[in-house]
């Protein structure tokens, strides 16, 4: 499961990209929300392998 985390990001800024274009926006103009897409992985891949330390 872990070899899968990388997906995560990418689907999120895949679905985040289209919004913005749906909408009108530019990439550039949605660079925050991509930034928080790469935080918010960052913290749940962060605990998921805390977790898979902890357990073994």
């Amino acid at each position: 499961m872990i070899r899968f985390f990388f997906l995560l990001p990418l689907i999120m800024c895949a679905i985040w990209w289209s919004y913005l274009n749906s909408k009108g926006f530019t990439a550039k103009q949605g660079l925050k929300g991509f930034l928080y897409i790469f935080a918010f992985n960052a913290i749940i891949i962060g605990f998921f392998v805390i977790m898979l330390f902890v357990t073994h």
